[in-house]
């Protein structure tokens, strides 16, 4: 059963515990005490008021609340002994006894513990009078000049003096000034070492120790190690002046031995185990022990830990290292850097406001933060964020972190820019160079193929099987089902829009951009969109966003139809920034000679247009986009004056491009369509009169079709003439079919059933010809006076709420996709909320991850009875808020009590299972059966029988004699996708209810 955890503390360290732990499928919940602005209600994490130093109350808190595991972050309350107090109360704590926690909270038992063990160390020796200290500092045979408080002094006991004088003046300010309190009543001189300083943390369950990559603080304020020590302003990790022959040699001689020698004097150590080791000529010595993860050093070894956090914890508990190896990311690098409070290490000013804090591709963990009242965040703290990163290279880590860094304000924010610089100094003298050294990181590559090449086969088509590998793809046109067919090609890109979605750190939804950009143009010549190809070009290969567009490039090659053939990815450190890169992408498809579009000689004088929607600006016109929006004031993370009400302006601009395939190609093979114009760049001004013969001209009626909210704040920001609209942006139209009238009403009929769609204009002779565009500018600045306080605007169905759905899956989730592109749909009724898998790692949790949807994976196998598993659903679904439940593929059958909670608000697909069934029926149509077809129903309130109850959609499939098992899937699900989302539409609008007596009743008014 899944457990409720409490993590203690209040700084990134804690935030970033939370954060991994939350990634758990073991954890339900992640309560964080005192926690941070960050920690406060994101996900499975939230606060807690509870009082961390009672540890009577805090014991019975646990009780009361269920916690399971409780995970100190801190070094006072291990010194004060909590773990000893929640363990005799009965609660699992994690963390050393106080006894073992000496190691930290008494420099002067942790020297002496070394000396006893023959652990490496500097000489040393400890004073409580001042003058015995620097007597010794002065006649010391060697250079004693590192003066530390013996007591806990929150990492910032310890002055490495330059000279003697210095040395004996910082003795005198911790002893006789109490610069560190009761902290310095205790002294250690240490002989200062020489060399590299290394964070060497591991995990300990008493016997067995389990290494962590090794990393490396920075305590400087200032970059080139200049300014006053601190409590860590920025790490690294792993580092790579720590070979791993001196790890191993570092978890012998000292992790090891300090385990073994902790059981040996009866205080078995269990917990993280933390040795600042100096890397000297004689070997690694140790500096100080800490007996927690590190701050900053947990931030940037969390997001390299592949293991489950909850997991290792609780084999360390057990004693169970040993058998339960700890896994790490490889060929990965994490670079955390700190922005701290102007003033810090001493006084600084508080509650200062925090803008620019999003995820853009990394992670920021909140320390010194705390929520503002009406919203935002503030400043609390001397260390305020911890801004990380995790690239293939450290310099590429680096570079992502420094980046995160500036675009995040708030007033006399101090960081360092030159994290990692020892590392970067140390590859480039210790080693020949390699390819990787110029930029190109080849294994990089190889990686970013092993990601996309079941994305690519899951594209594969009639005519090709979508193998990445080759030199060249092969496509067979016979087998695609053509005769005499013509070759159509395209190429495109998708503009500028790319810096919003850097900027925005939205890379999944671009890839629909560039496929859409490209099949819609080889539409527009009639053809079958075949096969695919792109060319993904960058300064620094990071393969997690690499991997995103190029997904998204596949899953938009499914939508529109065609295989996803091949592509080509291209590293050029100097052309392009280390965080850039640009993308360009190429389509083949065929038509039959005699199906060839425009037909210019049919297209005649009282023609009509019609037009379907685009979903918004498509992948045109975004730098002129840019401009207004500079001149506006406003930033991507503003809250759009456009849109659906929750969104800001990044959300909506990158609003992807629609892709017309499957809708255009049964209508264009009817032979009903002259013509069809693709509005891409160069918007209607331009694009329609290329499919027109030159003495025809077009009208348009700007107030025959909707047009979207965001092209009338633009025409507004920007003061754009009509012209300048019409020639920059599709205005709401992403395609234009010409027809003649007496088809006009049917092909309407058939584009409406799957799409918003208009008759918009005609064609007429003009001499000369040219183009008119009635109401433009009169439609648009009504729609800018409508605005509303939330920026939703009147006839954008903005006002409506919608309903909160959540979509149970087990796998792939081919109807979820379906499902998300209706809701996408302004006109949509529901917003999907949530999606739930028992079965982790599956496609369609990437799908819905992709798409910025929430997940959560509750898995079957870890509940000991269906009503457990129903339960933990149930308990989520009402943490979301979630109002109607859609089951896609989910292969679990629910118990009577969910349903009849969730009666009238739950709704499944029922489908063919294909196999030995499908194909007795293609034999029996060999036989002269003909007639057969197969039935997709989706049903309102399933019962506990698998695919049971009230019918709300029902389309029938004919099965053909040509049909193969293929094709008849192909058809099958093609009808799923209409049938699922009209469903959704019909039970989330209220036109459909349940009764009490399991029959449907119809809402006639909503369905009008």
């Amino acid at each position: 059963m899944a457990e409720r955890v409490l993590v203690i503390g209040s700084g990134g360290r804690e935030h970033a515990l939370a954060w991994k732990l939350a990634q758990s499928p073991h954890v339900q919940q992640v309560l964080v005490a005192p926690g941070n602005a960050g920690t406060a209600n994101s996900g499975k994490i939230s606060n807690s008021a509870v009082s961390v130093n009672n540890h009577s109350i805090l014991a019975q808190y646990c009780k009361d609340h269920n916690v399971g595991l409780v995970v100190v972050g801190p070094e006072v309350p291990l010194a004060a002994g909590i773990v000893d107090d929640l363990t005799a109360a009965g609660v699992t704590c994690f963390g050393p006894s106080a006894k073992a926690a000496q190691l930290e909270a008494s420099k002067s038992f942790s020297k002496s513990f070394m000396d006893r063990h023959n652990i490496p160390t500097a000489r040393w020796s400890s004073f409580t009078d001042p003058q015995d200290a620097c007597k010794y500092i002065q006649d010391a045979e060697f250079p004693a000049l590192v003066v530390k408080a013996s007591g806990l002094a929150a990492g910032k006991g310890v002055v490495v003096a330059r000279d003697k004088d210095e040395a004996r003046k910082a003795v005198l300010d911790i002893m006789k000034d109490k610069a560190f309190g009761s902290a310095g009543e205790t002294v250690v001189v240490e002989e200062q070492l020489e060399g590299e300083e290394v964070s060497c943390l591991c995990f300990s369950d008493g016997i067995t120790v389990s290494p962590m990559p090794p990393a490396q603080d920075h305590k400087r304020l200032l970059d080139g190690d200049q300014g006053p020590n601190t409590g860590g302003m920025g790490a690294y990790c792993p580092t790579p002046q720590v070979s791993e022959e001196v790890l191993q040699e570092i978890k012998r001689s000292v992790l090891q031995k300090t385990v073994d020698g902790m059981r040996e004097e009866g205080t078995p150590y269990v917990g993280v185990l933390y040795a600042g080791v100096m890397l000297t000529k004689q070997g690694p010595k140790v500096l100080e022990f800490n007996c927690r993860f590190g701050d900053p050093e947990c931030q940037v070894l969390m997001p390299l830990l592949k293991s489950d956090l909850y997991e290792v914890l609780k084999n360390t508990l057990q004693a169970d290292l040993s058998s339960s190896p700890v896994q790490w990311l490889e060929n990965s690098a994490a670079v955390t850097v700190v922005m701290a409070s102007g003033g810090y290490p001493a006084s600084y000013k508080k509650g200062l406001e925090i803008t620019g804090v999003s995820e853009m591709g990394i992670q920021v963990f909140h320390a010194g933060t705390a929520l503002k009242e009406g919203g935002g965040v503030i400043t609390s703290g001397g260390r305020v964020l911890t801004v990380t990163a995790v690239r293939p290279t450290l310099e590429s880590a680096l570079c992502s972190a420094n980046e995160g860094v500036a675009v995040i304000s708030f007033p006399d924010a101090v960081y360092r820019r030159d994290i990692g610089h020892h590392a970067i100094t140390y590859l480039t003298r210790t080693r020949g160079l390699t390819y990787k050294d110029s930029g190109v990181d080849i294994a990089a590559g190889n990686r970013l193929v092993d990601v996309i090449k079941p994305l690519a086969k899951a594209t594969s088509r009639p005519g090709c099987n979508a193998e990445l590998g080759g030199f060249a793809g092969l496509f067979d046109l016979k087998a695609a089902g053509f005769t005499d067919p013509i070759l159509v090609s395209g190429t495109d890109g998708v503009g500028t829009k790319l810096k919003i979605t850097q900027a925005c750190g939205i890379h999944s939804t671009l890839g629909q951009d560039l496929v859409a950009m490209c099949v819609n143009d080889v539409l527009a010549q009639g053809a079958e969109p075949l096969f695919f190809l792109d060319y993904f070009s960058c300064g620094c290969l990071d393969v997690r966003v690499a991997s995103s567009v190029i997904g998204g490039i596949a899953d938009a090659c499914q939508m529109a139809g065609c295989a996803l053939l091949g592509g080509e990815t291209a590293e050029m450190p100097g052309v392009y920034g280390p965080s850039d890169y640009d993308l360009a992408g190429f389509c083949v498809g065929a038509v039959e000679r005699g199906a060839v579009l425009p037909r210019l000689k049919d297209i005649m004088e009282g023609d009509l247009l019609i037009g379907v929607a685009s979903s918004g600006l498509h992948s045109n016109g975004f730098s002129l986009v840019r401009k207004i929006l500079e001149r506006s004031g406003l930033q991507y993370s503003s809250p759009a004056p456009f849109g659906q009400p929750g969104q800001n302006i990044g959300e909506v601009l990158l609003t992807p491009t629609k892709i017309y395939s499957r809708l255009l190609q049964p209508i264009l093979r009817s032979g009903a369509v002259k013509a069809y114009a693709h509005i891409t760049g160069g918007g209607l001004l331009e694009n329609i009169p290329r499919i027109l013969p030159p003495e025809l001209a077009v009208d348009l009626d700007a107030s025959r079709w909707r047009i979207p909210a965001v092209f009338s704040w633009l025409q507004r920001e920007g003061s754009l003439s009509e012209e300048e609209m019409s020639r920059t942006f599709n205005c709401g139209l992403g395609a234009v079919l010409v027809v003649s009238k007496q088809d006009a009403q049917r092909v309407l009929r058939l584009l409406q059933a799957r799409e918003e769609a208009w008759i918009v204009g005609s064609l007429a002779h003009k001499q000369p010809a040219h183009f008119y565009t009635k109401n433009l500018i009169t439609v648009m600045q009504k729609k800018s006076h409508s605005v509303l306080q939330n920026g939703a605007l009147h006839g954008e169905h903005s006002t409506r709420k919608r309903t909160r759905v959540a979509v149970l899956i087990s796998g792939t989730g081919t109807n979820l996709q379906a499902l998300m592109e209706q809701v996408k749909k302004p006109s949509s009724s529901a917003e999907i909320v949530m999606v739930i898998s028992n079965r982790p790692g599956v496609m369609g949790l990437k799908k819905a991850s992709m798409a910025g949807i929430q997940t959560r994976v509750v898995d079957h196998k870890l509940y000991g009875s269906r009503a457990e598993f129903d339960g933990t659903i149930d308990k989520v679904l009402e943490e979301f808020g979630v109002e109607l439940v859609c089951l896609a593929g989910f292969m679990r059958i629910l118990t009577g009590p969910f349903v009849r909670k969730w009666s009238g608000e739950c709704y499944r697909l029922e489908k063919l299972v294909f196999s030995a069934t499908l194909l007795v029926l293609c034999a029996n149509l060999q036989k002269g059966f003909v007639n057969f077809t197969h039935e997709c129903n989706v049903s309102l309130n399933p019962q506990e029988e698998v695919d049971a109850g009230a019918i709300v959609v029902q389309e029938a499939v004919p099965i053909l004699v040509t049909d193969t098992e293929d094709s008849l899937s192909e058809r099958i699900r093609e009808a799923e996708h209409r049938a699922f989302p009209a469903a959704l539409e019909l039970v989330g609008s209220g036109a459909v209810k349940l009764r009490d007596d399991g029959r449907i009743v119809w809402n006639q008014s909503v369905q009008g």
